[in-house]
């Protein structure tokens, strides 16, 4: 069982800039996958970013691509999210998670654990 803490969410205006961080309970981080998706009000889940276990592969929605960059830091168990030119539409909850899987896949069943998530509110 891995337990993951995301932080950093916050209240920004558009065009600036947040860094969410997720903080993973096991050493075995550095095993997983890991992803960031979010749910704005009424809105499905959806695929953000993902890094491969050793960070070597990213994927991202073409949404955020150029302007959020994922990255980790296995050494500290944590994931990171920079978030820059942020718009009202980045307005979300931020979640979190981690799986097995070799490949950063948007797939949202491949993923077995969650965050509990973080507010992004971005005012236009």
């Amino acid at each position: 069982q891995v337990q993951l803490v995301e932080s950093g969410g916050g209240l920004v205006q558009a065009g600036g800039a947040l860094r969410l961080s997720c903080a993973a309970s096991r050493r075995t981080f550095s095993n997983y996958t890991m992803g960031w998706f979010r749910q704005a009000p009424g809105k499905e889940r959806e695929f953000v970013a993902a890094i491969s276990w050793n960070g070597g592969s990213t994927n991202y929605a073409y949404s955020v691509k150029g302007r959020f960059t994922i990255s980790r830091d296995n050494a500290k168990n944590t994931l990171y999210l920079q978030m820059n030119s942020l718009k009202s539409e980045d307005t979300a909850v931020y979640f979190c998670a981690g799986g097995r899987t070799l490949w950063p896949t948007p797939s949202r069943s491949s993923y077995d654990y969650w965050g509990q998530g973080t507010q992004v509110t971005v005012s236009s």
